[in-house]
């Protein structure tokens, strides 16, 4: 029997390790700080903001807001840099034994961020729920006994006599349970890989020989494996090599860009199911096929805060004002937009972590990843954002019947006024960049209204290169970026648009790409 079905055999027994989140949520939020400030409460980190005092307070949210203030992670890595050094409970019990390598992008150097085994025991009560979850879509029988794929980071993690660092996902592969490790794929030793080609190239040549019924992963990474075990044994779709793959779970970007051209791989549809496990911890899963959302873990060892993203608490970069409004989960809305805010098992107190969610149930707890605080487009007043952005590529290739694999976009000034430059990735050759600029423009303003109003004033120019989608794998390569967990950037920062511009035009093949401008 598959993991899956060795999960769900012992249900009923796994069942004590996954708190419930029934009835007054918010209630179950405070209690989760107050935990929190117990068991942290003599580290260095808790009597320099005196845990025990906040905790004698009768409304310890309160207490705790106005003692410690929102920490960016410049602020948290002076304390982290302790942990690092080998020191004993700085902003958690014991020493840190790994640190998740976190960069997201490629947008810059990588951060260390604290993972303590509180913290990997918190994950994994969370991945067993989410597998559990899997009861609830209608599977046959069958799938229970098949075997699951996880794309993830090198196991092999650095260590330096201190700690180990790595992904994440590499992190909590190396430590999975006992029971679980017989089952997954591709398996300690091509898990252990680090060279991400290599890998790619190990997991193809034995994919034949695994009965794969669920699949785990980055989706550009995931389309690309399958492209290259599709080419590899030259069948029409994935489902000639893995006949029972149903399901794939899915994070780190959205998949609405990316449905179209994975879909073309497919012999039949798939369950998906979204997944967000951030280095900061394991924040929410979808609970069920054609959920609005994903069910945010509310008794899971993390306390969430919610920052309204709008001009009063950030600047038009994405830098947080001072004296942020925050609110609890008790007191955020539904269908509003929120920075969101982090104190957890793993040592990160009141730590803003980059990512702008909207509640999208309080009553079903789901919520979904809009974008990054600065990771949108607001040069004009247009604040396009990264929803608005993979959305506008959705509908837009939808329109033209092509496949979008990849795109990127930049704010650049112009005269007195700003512009856009799109660059899309697709294999449509034939694709008219005239046409496709026009209706990515269309699409937008349908969107946005203030995207629609600016158009009209400063936003001067629209401009759409087409580009081969190897070349934004290629740069990441170029960059050293290159890995499970490696998201290509939405919105180019001005030092990365000039490099990724330059890596265009040493292209030979790129130096004729087609583009248009309106």
């Amino acid at each position: 029997m598959g993991v899956i079905g060795l999960v769900l055999k012992n249900g009923l027994g796994l069942t004590r390790y996954l708190p419930a989140q029934k009835g007054d949520t918010g209630l179950l939020q405070v209690r989760e700080l107050q935990r929190l400030l117990q068991k942290a409460a003599n580290t260095e980190f808790g009597k320099e903001y005196r845990f025990n005092e906040i905790l004698k307070q009768a409304d310890i949210v309160a207490a705790f807001r106005q003692r410690v203030p929102v920490h960016s992670y410049e602020d948290m890595s002076r304390w982290w840099q302790l942990c690092l050094q080998g020191e004993s409970s700085v902003t958690w019990p014991g020493k840190v034994a790994h640190f998740a390598l976190s960069s997201g992008t490629s947008e810059g150097a990588s951060k260390y961020i604290p993972v303590t085994r509180s913290m990997l025991a918190a994950i994994q009560r969370a991945s067993i729920r989410q597998m559990l979850s899997l009861a609830k879509c209608d599977l046959p029988r069958s799938f229970f006994e098949k075997d699951i794929m996880m794309l993830g980071g090198s196991t092999s993690l650095d260590y330096n006599g201190i700690h180990y660092a790595g992904d994440l996902s590499g992190i909590t592969t190396g430590n999975l349970p006992i029971w679980f490790q017989p089952f997954y794929k591709p398996g300690k030793r091509i898990s252990a890989n680090r060279n991400w080609q290599e890998k790619l190239d190990a997991i193809t040549e034995q994919a034949h020989k695994w009965d794969v019924a669920a699949v785990v992963g980055v989706p550009s990474w995931i389309q690309l494996l399958m492209e290259r075990i599709i080419s590899h044994y030259k069948v029409e779709t994935i489902h000639d090599v893995w006949p029972n793959l149903m399901v794939f779970t899915h994070g780190g970007v959205s998949f609405d860009p990316y449905k179209r051209s994975f879909e073309k791989l497919l012999g039949k549809p798939l369950i998906y199911l979204e997944t967000y496990l951030a280095s900061e911890g394991f924040i929410a899963y979808q609970a069920e096929p054609g959920a609005g959302g994903m069910r945010m873990l509310l008794r899971n060892r993390i306390f969430y805060e919610f920052i309204p993203f709008n001009n009063n608490n950030f600047d038009s970069t994405g830098n947080l004002e001072k004296n942020p409004e925050a609110l609890t989960w008790a007191d955020a809305e539904e269908g509003k937009d929120y920075a969101l805010i982090m104190s957890t098992c793993a040592g990160a107190w009141r730590y803003l972590i980059g990512d702008v969610i909207r509640i999208i149930s309080k009553e079903k707890q789901e919520i979904r990843i809009i974008g990054r605080t600065k990771q949108f487009l607001s040069l004009a007043g247009e604040h396009l954002s990264v929803e608005n952005m993979n959305k506008g590529i959705e509908l837009t290739a939808a329109q033209m019947n092509i496949h979008v694999t990849e795109f990127t976009v930049a704010g650049v000034p112009e005269n007195s006024g700003f512009a856009h430059h799109w660059f899309i990735g697709t294999n449509d050759k034939d694709t008219d960049p005239h046409k496709l600029t026009e209706h990515l423009d269309s699409t937008l303003a349908t969107l946005n209204d203030d995207y629609r109003v600016v158009r009209q004033n400063t936003l001067k120019r629209i401009t759409v290169t087409i580009v081969s989608p190897d070349r934004f794998r290629q740069w990441l390569k170029k960059n050293g970026k290159e890995g499970a967990q490696i998201k290509f950037p939405r919105v180019l920062k001005e030092a990365q648009f000039r490099d990724w511009r330059e890596f265009l035009s040493e292209s030979a093949d790129s130096a004729g790409a087609a583009g248009a401008s309106l």
